[in-house]
């Protein structure tokens, strides 16, 4: 077929062929553009998100007038600007809502996607192989990105390289010995939630007298620790219940939660042998002692720390505004945590900071305390649109029947060897043990039968951990039995019966099946009562605890994600460009998130050489080093790398 009569061909399928693009940030909004302007005619968009102000700087196809409204309209109107002929289709909608099924995807010829979270990543994942359609991957973080293929029986699926499991700080840790400004961060986002949102029974606050560490006898030492406020008794009742009944005041809130409850701690006196006591808080001599007002320091405000009673100050004006937001909103009303909310974020601010001067710590900005808990990824709109560029320069290799010539590309910071920023690897065939991917899924796990319940096999695992949204299990007794059910209240009296109680126990087997993806996965148990303290479960295979030597070139530590609030991780190759290409993939969600927690893991394997893309050269691959479904934010040393959800 001559040239003309190919690139005839192609415009022609450009016209005709039907698109799906998930995601409508970042690079959605690049790609969006890039679509309509090289000839892409029936193109539907869904995202979940509605603008906001921070979107601005880099999502262009949205204005201020813009924000606050749903971002696949506005994204649609904008773009039909640039080609009004296009046919363009938005759902302000989660790609994971049961309507958009197997069938839907089978409508396109290409799926694109520009996400920030790994669920929604999995999800689509699944749902393109179901459909065996063909998925484009895409990340960015900062100066780096990249851009893969997925297609069902030639490529690695998304899923084919374990995610590690979060790194979670244990409870204790974060209630009665912080030693970094993260364990800080995340007890002032716990306590935002139990005071203003929805409790959480993980996510207490209050002194752990279960610490393993202290070694004291509670009944005695309560009677040494003095409470100013007798109602400030938290043990007794919700952290929400008894800041209602002092009506939210925020003095009061102080003082239990930055003096009684250090003072309770100080009481623990094992835990401070062999490290610096916290100092207690009192509002009434700070007051007497600190100016009334401070003089600000240089700088942009987001980047100045304020002193102690600046942080009081704060405190106490945030929790007044979101004391009035909740009292506006109606009995029973929540208010759910967001890093462009100001009052939810001075308090998560002040809460931290002023922790962190009780344990000894140096106090962080807002930017700063914004960045760890919020989990912002830096965003780069130039490296947006060379990502997305590759993702239409791929989509037309697709269209054009040439599966076998797309690659995954890396975009780097600086030039490698041979002068090039973006360097193309070849795609790595399917995981034979992989448990999405495989033509028979299965996975081991590891679990104590008589302590895991049914809503915990569901949940943590079933859900969050294999990514299923809504999964049925059939026991494989030889009678059938039913332990999840999809449908509604079907099997809810199960949810807090321990598997043990359905006669499971050590090798028995679980089918887990998920209509709406059209996947279905056997699970083995194996029964064991050696799980380590805080871990529910292990997958039997993978070892997200073993972490890669430390990386001389801390910059490039970066999650990959499209640069909006969650980050995921986008490849599904497992290789890196040589040493002088080389850049990781810290993988965290958004993975706001953070949710969710998580340290670099993956093993380093055996390096290979596959012909360079462009050049025919020869470059060397490794195994890439992955990390969590949440931002990545370093702490004081850089040494953990934590994601919050």
């Amino acid at each position: 077929m001559s040239h003309s009569r190919i690139l005839m061909y192609l415009a022609d399928c450009l016209s005709t062929s039907k698109v799906l693009v998930v995601g409508a940030g970042g690079i959605g909004c690049e790609l969006l553009k890039n679509l309509v302007l090289t000839g892409f005619k029936n193109i539907e968009v869904i995202d979940l998100d509605t603008i906001d102000v921070s979107n601005l700087n880099r999502q262009f196809l949205f204005q201020k007038k813009h924000v606050g409204k749903s971002k696949a309209q506005v994204a649609k109107e904008s773009a039909l600007q640039f080609c009004p002929s296009a046919n363009i289709t938005a759902y302000h909608d989660s790609i994971m809502n049961p309507d958009y099924n197997v069938e839907f995807f089978r409508k396109f010829v290409l799926v694109m996607n520009a996400l920030d979270n790994r669920a929604a990543r999995n999800h689509v994942n699944r749902m393109c192989l179901a459909a065996d359609i063909p998925l484009i991957e895409s990340g960015t973080a900062g100066y780096l990105g990249q851009v893969t293929v997925i297609k069902k029986g030639m490529t690695e699926c998304y899923e084919c390289q374990p995610k590690p499991t979060q790194k979670t700080f244990p409870g204790c840790t974060i209630r009665n010995t912080p030693s970094e400004p993260i364990h800080c961060i995340v007890w002032a986002k716990y306590l935002f939630n139990q005071l203003f949102g929805e409790e959480d029974a993980d996510q207490e606050v209050s002194p752990d007298t279960a610490d393993p560490e202290a070694a004291w006898n509670p009944e005695e030492t309560a009677a040494r620790a003095t409470a100013s406020e007798k109602d400030g008794d938290i043990k007794r009742i919700s952290t929400k219940e008894w800041a209602r009944s002092t009506g939210y005041d925020p003095i009061k809130l102080f003082n239990k939660l930055f003096k009684d409850d250090i003072m309770y701690l100080l009481t623990m006196d094992k835990l401070w042998k062999k490290r610096k006591a916290p100092i207690p808080l009192d509002w009434q001599q700070l007051e007497n002692k600190c100016p009334h007002e401070e003089t600000p320091g240089l700088g942009l405000k987001d980047q100045q720390v304020l002193g102690v009673w600046g942080y009081c100050k704060l405190f106490q004006q945030s929790v007044e505004t979101l004391r009035s937001q909740l009292q506006e909103k109606g009995e029973g009303a929540e208010l759910v945590w967001d890093k462009d909310d100001p009052p939810a974020m001075d308090f998560v601010t002040s809460a931290a900071n002023l922790r962190m001067h009780i344990f000894s710590m140096n106090m962080k900005s807002r930017f700063d305390v914004k960045s760890m808990a919020g989990n912002i990824i830096p965003a780069i709109a130039t490296t947006n649109a060379v990502i997305a560029g590759l993702i239409v320069l791929e989509g037309l290799k697709i269209l054009s029947g040439e599966l076998e010539s797309c690659r995954t590309i890396f975009l780097n910071k600086c030039p490698n060897l041979r002068k090039k920023l973006l360097v193309p690897c070849v795609l790595d065939p399917p995981s034979a043990n992989c448990y999405v991917c495989a033509s028979k899924p299965e996975v081991t796990v590891k679990l104590n039968v008589h302590k895991t319940a049914v809503l915990t096999l569901q949940d943590r695992i079933l859900k969050e951990r294999f990514g299923m949204v809504a999964p049925d299990v059939q026991i494989e007794d030889g009678k059938g039995t039913i332990l999840i059910s999809s449908e509604e209240g079907e099997t809810e009296a199960n949810n807090s019966k321990f598997l043990g109680d359905f006669g499971i126990r050590n090798g028995s087997r679980l089918q887990a099946d998920d209509f709406l993806q059209d996947y279905t996965l056997l699970i083995t148990v194996l029964h064991t009562e050696e799980l380590e303290r805080d871990v529910e479960f292990e997958v039997v295979g993978e070892a997200p605890d073993k972490a890669p030597p430390p990386q001389s070139n801390k910059e490039e530590v970066n999650s990959i994600t499209n640069g909006n609030k969650d980050s995921a991780q986008p490849s599904t190759s497992s290789k890196a460009p040589s040493e002088d290409d080389d850049i990781m993939i810290v993988d965290s969600d958004e993975d706001e998130g953070a949710s969710s927690s998580a340290a670099v893991a993956a093993a380093v394997g055996t390096k290979r050489k596959h012909s360079d893309a462009g050049t025919g050269e020869t470059s060397t691959k490794r195994p890439r080093t992955d990390q969590s479904s949440a931002a990545a934010a370093p702490t004081d040393d850089d040494d953990d790398i934590i994601a919050l959800d």
